[in-house]
């Protein structure tokens, strides 16, 4: 009987997720009647194979197997587990007991005899001809000891499990699957950038004296429209501080007709760009550029530019519509009309977007619709485009998102879509499972210890961390949460460290971030003078910038394998509830890191961490050495109890890579 196989998402429903080079660790519940014992098994093959690989599972405690099969080419895996009674087994094992108690085995022997035999017609010859000589063997009076020292022996044991006896084999009834992602969509660090607003001070001759209430830009100089060709020049500066992935908002025409003036305001002034999200005019729609950025050559040049740096381009994937784009026009059958034959418009109420319209997936011509969408990112994707964001997909029907998606990745099984959903749960989990390879999460607004720790363990304990990865970010052009907005500086290098540390994957809304701007709308978490309405003029070396620890956040992540996952994240107890400690550790040991945050910004916090020592390989009885990889401050620890103070005026946190051993205990000369 085989109960249970896993990982398993909705009883093989969904898939799980890999990235290329991951372990699939597969368990199976199975045992059968009386006292027999079983082996299983674990098959697996690619989704195009014919022929299974196995591989042996060993037995674990309480009828339960493990296993493990490493995926090695991207796309779609399946796997199962079959079991059957080990004949032989049992057999070994009873001869051994009868044996061992001082009981006549000969009957024994003459069944193994059998048991041999049939085993050698569906051997190789090699195999063939030791196992009719074991046979032989065991039907010889007097060699009674030499057989079954022969019996018991791992020499028989690996032949007779060359060729098991699997006629009555059960299988377990469902093929699981397993999607392999490259590994970005475990492990990325992305920057946003409004491409609009990177034009440099000499060529908007921006005004000087800035406000230090408009700290790192000044909203009353607009300047000129920014370009691709602006953007290249930054690649360099961003690469430096150590991102990957470089996210544009939308790059298409922006729409006239109700146009957003700054603030959000319903009336705009001629000089006002409108949001990027309003998608389409007379000049095109989704497969079009907005003329001021540039050409499409341009931007395909932008995007090998930032390969040259080891930077990959997003784009924004926002399936809306201005109305002024073409669709409404050529198809008003994707949108839904009112009475008053006005096309609705977008409301998340109270907030109206009068300048965006849903379409309308419930039209009677769904499937043109669909098509159409699906071409959309399929053109995005021959200009060299790999990575999607998509705007809103919870507003959208998830059997869309499944075919989309699923469409896609047969042919480009490399591309990546993060799902920005700031939805309920259970809606978020349902468009991981249909898909999406990375997620937005509730880290934004998670800022107490309970808080952050209740949902770090459903993010990587739980059943959850099968299939939806979780990218983090401490803040988004829509959303400036109040713990940025009143904890200063300090609030944003814990976010940070936090974003970076905890999760794998996580972004920042670019110059906003790391020049610490928290100016915004009274009583809402909101931007005020938002880069979605207006264009920006960025003092990028603004005073009170946290760039320089942004690259040495990022570089301590490349450089320590354990930080590149959130599965392997343990919590550990700390007695004071404003600092928050984490261990990483390599599947191997080889690299562990701790990190400790002080998650109050204004005040000194200190207490004593317990480490689960023997689960990073550390021995208890010696003293190991702790790197800050931050301060480059170095600590010996002996034992699991170690005190910490954090000032957030100074560095509100640690992260700290262990060594397990040092030459002499006096000095700091160490290694692994």
């Amino acid at each position: 009987m085989i109960d249970y196989v896993g990982p398993q998402v909705d009883g093989g429903r969904f898939p799980v997720k890999r990235a290329l080079g991951e372990t699939v660790k597969v368990v199976a519940h199975a045992f059968a009647d009386g006292h027999d014992h079983i082996r299983v098994e674990v098959l697996y093959r690619k989704h195009e194979q014919s022929e299974w690989t196995v591989r042996d599972m060993m037995y674990e405690i309480n009828d339960e197997w493990s296993g493990s099969f490493l995926v090695t080419e991207l796309g779609r895996y399946l796997y199962t587990v079959r079991g059957w009674v080990d004949r032989f087994g049992t057999w070994q094992s009873d001869l051994q007991k009868k044996f061992e108690a001082a009981q006549d085995v000969t009957i024994e022997l003459k069944v193994g005899a059998g048991l041999l035999r049939d085993t050698a017609a569906r051997a190789e010859p090699a195999d063939t001809t030791k196992l009719a000589a074991w046979a032989d063997l065991f039907e010889i009076p007097g060699e009674l000891d030499r057989a079954v020292e022969v019996a018991l022996g791992d020499g028989m044991t690996d032949v007779m499990h060359r060729y098991p006896d699997r006629s009555l084999a059960v299988a377990y009834p469902a093929e699981l699957a397993v999607i392999v992602d490259r590994p970005k969509a475990v492990y990325s660090a992305w920057y946003e950038l409004f491409p609009r607003s990177v034009a440099t001070a000499r060529d908007s001759q921006r005004v000087e004296g800035v406000p230090p209430s408009n700290r790192g830009h000044d909203a009353r100089d607009t300047g000129r429209h920014g370009t691709f060709e602006d953007c290249e020049r930054l690649l360099p500066d961003i690469a430096r501080m150590g991102f990957d992935v470089l996210y544009l908002p939308p790059i298409h025409p922006i729409g006239q007709t109700h146009r957003k003036g700054k603030n959000n305001s319903t009336t705009a002034a001629p000089e006002d760009p409108g949001s990027p999200w309003a998608i389409g005019s007379s000049i095109g729609g989704h497969k079009a550029i907005h003329p001021e950025l540039g050409t499409l050559d341009d931007f395909k040049r932008l995007i090998r530019k930032a390969a040259e740096h080891g930077l990959e381009v997003a784009m924004d994937l926002a399936f809306q519509c201005s109305p002024d784009h073409p669709y409404v026009t050529e198809h008003p059958e994707w949108f839904r009309w009112r009475p008053d034959g006005t096309v609705q418009f977008a409301e998340n109420p109270p907030k109206k977007y009068q300048d965006i319209l849903p379409l309308n997936f419930e039209s009677e011509q769904w499937p043109g619709l669909w098509e159409e969408l699906k071409s959309v990112v399929q053109y995005w994707i021959d200009q060299g485009i790999r990575i999607f964001r998509v705007d809103n997909p919870h507003t959208k029907p998830f059997s869309f998102w499944e075919w989309l998606i699923g469409e896609i990745r047969r042919d480009h099984p490399d591309v990546i879509f993060l799902s920005e959903a700031f939805t309920r749960p259970k809606v978020m989990q349902r468009l991981a499972k249909v898909g999406f390879n990375q997620s937005y999460t509730y880290f934004t607004w998670r800022n107490t210890k309970w808080e952050l720790e209740q949902y770090i363990r459903e993010l990587a304990h739980a059943e959850v961390g099968e299939y939806m990865r979780p990218n983090f970010w401490p803040n988004t052009p829509d959303i400036l949460p109040q713990y940025l907005q009143y904890g200063g500086r300090p609030a944003f290098i814990i976010r940070l460290i936090l974003a970076a540390t905890l999760s794998a994957s996580y972004g920042i809304y670019g110059p906003a971030y790391e020049l610490c701007v928290n100016e915004a709308i009274d009583g809402k978490e909101e931007y005020l003078n938002s880069e979605k309405y207006e264009i920006k003029r960025w003092n990028r070396e603004g005073p009170g910038n946290i760039r320089a620890i942004i690259e040495r956040v990022n570089r301590i992540r490349r450089q320590n394998l354990s930080l590149q996952s959130i599965r392997n994240i343990e919590l550990c107890p700390v007695d004071n509830e404003a600092i928050l400690c984490y261990v990483k550790t390599t599947e191997d040991q080889s690299n562990t890191t701790v990190t400790v945050v002080n998650i109050d910004p204004h005040h000194r916090q200190s207490g004593c961490i317990h480490l689960p020592l023997a689960e990073m390989g550390v021995d208890s009885r010696r003293p190991f050495l702790a790197h800050d990889l931050l301060t480059d401050e170095k600590y010996i620890w002996q034992g699991d109890t170690n005190y910490i103070e954090l000032d957030p005026q100074i560095m509100p946190g640690h992260i700290l890579r262990v060594y397990k051993r040092m030459r002499r205990e006096t000095d700091f000369d160490y290694f692994m």
